[in-house]
């Protein structure tokens, strides 16, 4: 079962922040890392072991903090418009088809030419 770790990490530079997501990445199980360095949140989802991942993170950024481990949230649903689906034309009585004309074209009407190489 899918796994929600947030933690709180000390990550002051892009230095420390590339440190700690190859830590973590190096995981089996881990299908997605969020870092907020403003906040100071590391968030993994995925099927990885807490505590492993606490681990790699303390040895990453010498001070990590669990602040909430539990399910991840359900995948939100876009609520889209119902479109209507395009009726297929099947009537030769129909407004819209007589707008079109139809133009037949001899395919062979030019002189069959081959083309070799040589």
């Amino acid at each position: 079962m899918a796994l929600k770790t947030v933690l709180k990490v000390n990550v002051w530079c892009q230095k420390c922040q590339k440190k700690l997501l190859q830590s973590v990445c190096e995981l089996q199980g881990v299908d997605k890392i969020e870092v907020d360095a403003e906040a100071g949140l590391l968030t993994v989802t995925g099927e990885a072991d807490p505590c492993e991942i606490v681990e790699r993170a303390r040895k990453a950024c010498k001070h990590a903090e669990v602040v909430n481990i539990g399910p991840p949230p359900p995948p939100q649903k876009e609520n889209k418009p119902d479109q209507p689906k395009p009726q297929a034309h099947c009537s030769d009585n129909c407004p819209t088809c007589h707008h079109l004309g139809v133009i037949h074209w001899e395919q062979w009407d030019e002189p069959r030419f081959m083309c070799s190489i040589l």
